[in-house]
């Protein structure tokens, strides 16, 4: 028998409010003495992964749907979880999904990228089961493969608080998930074979909102409908390869409440950057004429800004949209003094019945410094990206099953890039890019850029604190200008052109873990690494055991098991 969370929450509840007092409170002690587990609830989702033909931008050509759906459908899900999803791949290519944001504990095994895990075959299927543990937020899953995310199979995965957590604002009428993404109208495929030609993608054709583009003739279904005075919650993830979104709706201010699993400073909002790969959460309050508006998304950093349009209605409502849609921004500086307003909510609840302040990472001591820096160069007359030289390629054999099964040595080198390095970088080395971290250490890494364009890094496994970014290049210094009070609690970080960032975590959730630029033709092009995280103790205190559906290939396709850890 499983008793689950929520059952214990309502009988506490009735006897905390005497409806049924003594019987109740009686039912719960013998369940107690019974050793009845209370097993946190699952959810199970079937996904059907397709191609089928769209035209997002007007013109015909084929994306990856999940169950009919594009984007995919969302998962809603509540703190500490049980996923369950089964995907069956219906390409006529191996496939991966990653859970961008979600922490996996002790769980690499689940995380979907080709150094944990192999692709799933075309015609096959692979059940991905993994817990929220301890998270609550706005999140993004996508695929993790070739260039399939240019084609679509990306959504929203939200984590709601438990019910006797509290949340630093009120329920809100609804909750919408709005994916913004730059998009181009040649395929995947054709995409691919421009990187594997040595050529870039060049500039996205559009920008989409949910997967549409509003062609303001009057005849254009709300994305949205908002009742008069309510307050809406709105979810905005930046799911597209290479483009900053500059996100907006029409004569309505957005509150900022959380993002990318914490709670923040509540501040008020015209428009918000959205780099690639982050999430936020906004509150907005219907309290104009009722009508229909323009939610507004558009590109930043490029020569040429490109707008995507969408609607929100009011159930009331009584006219079109107006044309007139509100500027974006200019420069980057905007968006960097934008990134600085932003705070951890010190105040509020996190996940487990604590408050968010109570860890306080400025005042723990550093014992490693990484510094990667990212560059492009031609390697063999093709353009490849590095991280402090090296360009990373995936071996036939992931990375962690290498690892478990007691064959690193024939798949890869550790730490073949240094902490610091070189003042000129010299030519592009291909080859897996594997960094060995020592377990539970607290490490500050600084993201580098010195090219012209925008970055955008996400690590796997972890939240970690993005204590500064600023123009320049950093020294040892610039520790004076970290903010070690407040700040935000993430999984993503940009980095401008010509500038650098600064984050600091505890490597304490061992796996395998990736660490990639979000903007897609680099990650594939070799920018990205990952970080080993082993621990000593080789227990199921601190790692699970590989899955036993777990796909194998490469050189332990048919080798038996290793021994299980241990308590």
């Amino acid at each position: 028998m499983v008793v689950s969370y929520e059952n214990y929450i309502y009988i506490y509840k009735l006897v905390i409010r005497k409806k049924m007092g003594g019987v109740m409170l009686i039912l719960l002690l013998c369940l107690t003495m019974l050793g009845v587990r209370a097993e946190d609830p699952y959810l199970f989702f079937n996904w059907n992964v397709t191609y089928g033909t769209l035209s997002p931008l007007g013109v015909p050509q084929q994306v990856i749907l999940i169950n009919d759906k594009f984007p995919g459908p969302d998962i809603n899900s509540t703190s500490n979880n049980n996923l369950v999803v089964n995907v069956f791949n219906n390409l006529n290519e191996p496939f991966l999904l990653t859970w961008s944001g979600i922490q996996q504990r002790k769980n690499s095994w689940q995380e979907g990228m080709p150094g944990t895990n192999c692709p799933i075959p075309p015609g096959t299927n692979h059940t991905y089961h993994f817990q929220v543990k301890d998270q609550i937020g706005s999140f993004l899953y996508y695929p993790s493969t070739a260039m399939h995310r240019a084609g679509g199979a990306f959504g929203g995965l939200h984590i709601n608080s438990r019910l006797l957590i509290p949340v630093p604002y009120a329920d809100p009428e609804d909750d919408y998930t709005v994916i913004v993404n730059d998009w181009y109208t040649k395929g995947h495929k054709a995409l691919r074979d421009m990187l594997d030609s040595g050529r870039t993608l060049g500039r996205p054709d559009g920008v989409l909102i949910n997967g549409k583009n509003a062609k303001g003739d009057g005849k254009d279904e709300p994305l949205f409908t908002m009742k008069p005075d309510k307050t809406y919650k709105y979810r905005i993830c930046n799911a597209g390869l290479k483009s900053t979104i500059n996100f907006r709706i029409q004569g309505h201010p957005m509150k900022l409440v959380e993002m990318e699993g914490s709670h923040v400073v509540q501040n008020i909002y015209e428009s918000l950057d959205v780099h690639v790969g982050q999430c936020m959460a906004v509150l907005v309050t219907a309290n104009q004429p009722p009508k229909d508006y323009y939610m507004v998304a558009s590109t930043r950093f490029l020569k040429t800004v490109l707008t995507g349009k969408g609607i929100i209605r009011y159930t009331n409502g009584k006219g079109p949209a107006s044309p007139e849609l509100p500027e974006p921004p200019v420069g980057w500086a905007w968006s960097l003094n934008q990134f600085r307003s932003f705070r951890w909510n010190l105040t509020a609840s996190a996940a487990r019945p604590n408050p968010q302040g109570s860890y306080h990472y400025g005042s723990i001591n550093i014992t490693r410094t990484i510094k990667l820096v990212n560059t492009a160069s031609n390697v063999g007359g093709k353009l490849r990206y590095a991280i402090n030289g090296v360009s990373h390629i995936n071996p036939e054999t992931p990375l962690k099953l290498a690892e478990y099964y007691g064959i690193a040595d024939k798949v890869f080198k550790y730490d073949t890039i240094p902490d610091e390095p070189p003042a000129k970088i010299g030519e592009i080395v291909t080859q897996p890019n594997v960094l060995n971290m020592t377990f539970r250490n607290f490490v500050e890494i600084i993201f580098e850029n010195p090219e012209k364009s925008m970055q955008s890094w996400h690590l796997d496994g972890y939240a970690f604190f993005a204590v500064a970014i600023e123009p320049g290049t950093w020294t040892p210094e610039k520790r004076t200008h970290y903010n070690l009070l407040d700040a935000v609690s993430r999984t993503t970080v940009q980095v401008f052109p010509k500038s650098w960032a600064a984050i600091f975590l505890t490597f304490d959730n061992a796996g395998m873990w990736n660490i990639r630029s979000e903007l897609w033709e680099r990650t594939y092009l070799g920018q990205q690494l990952y970080a080993s995280v082993l621990s000593p103790a080789r227990s199921l205190r601190d790692e699970y055991n590989l899955p036993d559906n777990a796909l194998l290939c490469g050189l332990v396709k048919d080798s038996p098991k290793p021994p299980p850890y241990s308590v």
